[in-house]
């Protein structure tokens, strides 16, 4: 009976849009594999939204008060990701010049994904505890500190798409927290010293001409600038309805790279058409409704501030890989959360998600 209670508080309209999500996900990747006929990729992504949606109810079950109320079990968590972050270097095998995963069998995991989960639970368990005290330079800079020993791990693998999705997650909980406005502009002033100098000293030839190529786009047209223009060229031959699932020009004949990861989103605008990318994008918006609809009901900071992290994650996902494609950001490797091919990120998502499905569930108890 206990059982039945909780799935009936389960917002369950929040699931189906997930689902919903996943589904156009996989029917791209289904048509991304129709010109090789290697179905393999497909096959994996049913496995990992299997996994996903089995660990999104185990982890509605488990009461997010003791992240609040261990703070060592956080912290726990926390090291165990920087260990397993320091470890690709070692044990990960290089994959396009990228140190990122480590390889089991036919199964590749990335740490990094379940990091921004930590990251997100540490900083909501930091700042609500320290809200009430923004104005103190040391918590933005302590805060800062959590973010930047994993994302600098990251920006040596080198995974600059996932540093600077880390760097909006913190800079997205800073806000939310109630920085002032002259912190935040000292902050900016920072990191345009600090981009500055990693141009002159840190930063890859090859990650510079990703830049250049954004800023330039006819700037090596069949190197970097390669799988900017094919993107654009595909999202233009979608048209209206699109040229249909397995029809894409641009998708099935290989002119667009990574069609089920990086580039989804080019891939569905070409065979779906503004129809599909409305329909995409409003089950975006609807996720992100029902998402911010539960934080203003919570009560506890703790609670309000992991789903606003949560929900600046996606967001942050989200504006990269559609800003990617449109050429409107240079390309930086960030797929599109629930949709991209990816095991992951599949499962972290649905993983943040049982959490909030606790939280929602509290809600409604003591409501």
């Amino acid at each position: 009976m206990e059982l039945l209670k909780h799935f009936q508080k389960l917002d369950w309209i929040l699931i189906a849009i997930a689902g919903a999500l996943v589904a156009f996900g996989l029917l791209l990747i289904y048509s991304c594999s129709l010109g090789s006929g290697d179905f393999l990729n497909f096959q994996k992504q049913i496995i990992f939204f299997s996994i996903g949606i089995f660990l999104m109810f185990l982890a509605s079950f488990v009461d997010f008060r003791s992240f609040k109320n261990e703070p060592y079990l956080i912290l726990a968590a926390y090291f165990f990701c920087l260990l397993s972050l320091a470890g690709l270097f070692f044990f990960g095998p290089e994959i396009r010049g990228v140190k990122g995963w480590y390889k089991l069998g036919p199964v590749s995991i990335d740490p990094i994904e379940f990091t921004k989960l930590i990251l997100i639970i540490l900083l909501a368990k930091y700042f609500s505890l320290r809200h009430i005290e923004m104005y103190r330079v040391r918590h933005i800079l302590l805060s800062g500190l959590y973010v930047f020993l994993p994302a600098a791990l990251i920006f040596f693998q080198p995974d600059m798409g996932s540093v600077m999705v880390l760097v909006f997650l913190w800079i997205g909980v800073l806000l939310i927290s109630g920085i002032k406005l002259r912190h935040f502009l000292v902050l900016l002033l920072c990191g345009l010293i600090l981009f500055a100098f990693s141009w002159m000293f840190l930063l890859k030839d090859y990650q510079k001409e990703r830049i250049i190529s954004f800023v330039q786009p006819q700037f090596e047209p069949l190197g970097i600038g390669w799988s900017q223009t094919q993107a654009k060229i595909a999202i233009g031959n979608g048209g209206l309805l699109g040229q249909g699932i397995g029809k894409g020009s641009q998708t099935q004949y290989g002119f667009l790279s990574e069609p089920q990861t990086d580039f989804i989103f080019s891939a569905i605008a070409e065979e779906t058409g503004l129809a599909g990318v409305t329909v995409l994008l409003t089950l975006f918006l609807l996720f992100m409704w029902r998402i911010l609809r539960i934080a203003a009901k919570v009560r506890s900071n703790f609670s309000r501030l992991f789903i606003s992290g949560f929900a600046v994650l996606l967001a942050a996902q989200i504006f990269i890989n559609i800003g990617m494609n449109l050429g409107l950001l240079p390309i930086i490797g960030i797929p599109m959360p629930f949709v991209s091919y990816g095991g992951s990120g599949m499962i972290m998502f649905f993983i943040a998600l049982g959490i909030l499905q606790n939280i929602k569930t509290e809600v409604d108890r003591t409501s």
